[in-house]
């Protein structure tokens, strides 16, 4: 999760997390290239004091800066694309989760195991214990095995949601009668937060989510539990 000062993004904890990082880098440091080089020459033109009478056209340079740019276009357009698609992919995954929002909470299924249902609630501020987050913290965590490919689907009940979790690179709309998925992979164990980030009302910054990742022996536990409850 973010913290003080945090001017950068989160920790990834997944693949695509980390593409994601790689590809704003890139992107970022070709704008850095672009940005100096334009700031040098204007600097120097302020202060230059060439003068030609006869210059009427340069067939070269107007090439070059036609030409130049399209050729950068083209070093962030195939690695977006490439990121793009592979955001898309769903590679046989392990776990299925269902999330339908709510204003303003989430409700949960394991469409795999009995169809274990709950609903997450935000955890109010006069309620929460002295190590929990104020306004990040639920009631009722998600918990998912680590190192397992999961697939969520997403929807919503009433208004448009987003179930996004920034650390995982996932941010999928929901939408009423239609059913988003996506899927990603946690390579570490951890607790991991995010919040809807569509606007959807008036308490639309009530409505987070936390990931609890755990390895898949405790993960098996956690729904026999359940399943037993």
């Amino acid at each position: 999760m973010s913290t003080w000062a945090n001017l950068g993004l989160q920790d990834s904890a997944s693949p695509l997390m980390e593409q994601l990082i790689f590809f704003h880098d890139h992107a970022l440091l070709i704008l850095v290239m672009i940005t100096v080089l334009v700031g040098y020459l204007m600097f120097m033109l302020f202060f230059n004091n060439y003068i030609n009478r006869f210059l009427l056209h340069g067939q070269l340079i107007e090439m070059i800066w036609t030409i130049l740019p399209a050729i950068i276009l083209l070093f962030i357009a195939f690695p977006s694309l490439r990121l793009l698609y592979l955001l898309d992919e769903i590679n046989e995954p392990s776990v299925t989760l269902k999330s339908i929002g709510h204003q303003w909470y989430w409700s949960y299924e394991y469409s795999d195991f009995n169809n274990v249902e709950f609903d997450s609630y935000m955890i109010p501020t006069n309620e929460i214990a002295n190590d929990g987050f104020r306004l990040l913290d639920v009631d009722n965590r998600i918990v998912l095995p680590m190192n397992s490919q999961i697939r969520i689907l997403v929807t919503a009940a009433d208004v448009i949601h987003s179930w996004t979790i920034p650390a995982l690179g996932v941010k999928v709309d929901g939408t009423p009668g239609r059913l988003n998925q996506t899927n990603f992979f946690i390579n570490r164990p951890g607790l991991f937060y995010g919040q809807c980030s569509e606007i959807c009302g008036a308490n639309h910054s009530f409505m987070p989510i936390v990931i609890e990742s755990v390895p898949v022996n405790y993960f098996i536990k956690s729904i026999s539990n359940n399943l037993n409850s």
